[in-house]
């Protein structure tokens, strides 16, 4: 069985780039290798660039609040997809990525389908992606709130900046997973912010969503399609559970 997801508020991130040598990448070349030829024949437009996983988390507080201070390395997509799917077989090492939950002024939140080409074909979660180099800053540091909103803007076309942040980074640690949210109050009821996303998606040449989902009671959480650290944030958004 699963271990239960942990969550936690914190005020902000802080995500630094640091130089490691992924042991798993360098002792595991030729099964990662063999794992990505396989994958590469079954999903063909899956790309091995370059992606930043997390070897150290803590959460941590001074005059200006609480955070998660974060760092990363840089490793290949290749690398990280034989990781997660071979059961994570370095567990000192996690997949941590922002996500926007956006909500819609009647209480439902915008869920993204992915297509049968992206590499966790049908599953169901807030847009997201894993961060890459194209998020570092000249100091090294990682800015996931610019990756929440360009990942929402690629993948739905929506513009984070005409919605409302929430004060709070919400933060769902769910085994190697790092959840880290922001939800983002949508002046729009959910018809319409689905309609707007949908006509978007449609416009693109090579969408990553094959449909955009409204989430908006707790009877919809039993979906099988949302990954475990969905339903954590979910249930806790819809009041099933306290914290």
């Amino acid at each position: 069985m699963s271990e239960i997801p942990r969550i936690f508020d914190v005020d902000r991130l802080i995500c630094r780039r640091v130089d490691y040598a992924w042991p798993y990448e360098r002792d595991n070349a030729l099964a990662i290798r063999s794992h990505w030829t396989t994958r590469s024949h079954q999903t063909p437009s899956i790309y091995d660039g370059r992606v930043l996983l997390a070897n150290r988390f803590e959460t941590k507080s001074d005059d200006l609040g609480s955070f998660l201070l974060l760092e990363v390395f840089e490793t290949s997509f290749s690398a990280f997809l034989a990781w997660r799917e071979t059961g994570w077989p370095d567990r000192s090492v996690y997949n941590c990525f922002s996500m926007p939950a956006v909500r819609s002024c009647d209480g439902g939140f915008l869920v993204g389908e992915m297509t049968t080409d992206h590499s966790v074909a049908g599953a169901l979660y807030f847009p997201c992606g894993t961060p890459d180099p194209s998020d570092l800053d000249r100091d090294g540091g990682v800015d996931l709130l610019a990756s929440l909103t360009r990942e929402l803007a690629e993948e739905t076309g929506l513009d984070a900046g005409r919605g409302t942040l929430a004060p709070h980074w919400t933060i769902v640690v769910d085994g190697q997973r790092i959840a880290c949210v922001r939800t983002i109050h949508w002046p729009e009821p959910s018809a319409s912010l689905v309609a707007e996303a949908r006509e978007r998606i449609a416009a693109q040449k090579q969408p990553e969503l094959a449909e955009v989902h409204i989430f908006a009671t707790p009877s919809e959480l039993s979906d099988l399609r949302l990954p475990q650290y969905m339903t954590a944030f979910l249930s806790r958004a819809f009041g099933c559970v306290k914290g």
